[in-house]
């Protein structure tokens, strides 16, 4: 019991939806999320440098530790922003 060709031709028929046009005024949305982009990533590089700046200075008295989390949040800001904003495009357009 192969269910493949049929499963292919069911996909096979899927219609295409074409290109579609924007509403009127989504420039302004595409630009919005720009500057939230730009913004948002300037400030988890600010937090990133604080965090290493803590980093070196607890590392002079021995209390790394707590420090590298602050580092691993920043870094796992900055990749959640930048995936939403090329999520968010891609859907887009």
């Amino acid at each position: 019991m192969n269910h493949l060709p049929h499963i292919l031709d069911v996909l096979a028929d899927v219609p295409n939806p074409g290109t579609g046009t924007e509403p009127p005024g989504f420039a302004k949305f595409n630009n919005i999320m720009g500057w939230a982009k730009w913004i948002s990533l300037g400030i988890l590089v600010v937090a990133l440098m604080a965090a290493g700046v803590r980093l070196a200075v607890a590392g002079r008295t021995g209390d790394g530790g707590e420090h590298v989390s602050h580092i691993g949040r920043a870094l796992g800001g900055v990749i959640i922003v930048s995936a939403a904003f090329t999520l968010v495009s891609t859907l887009v357009g």
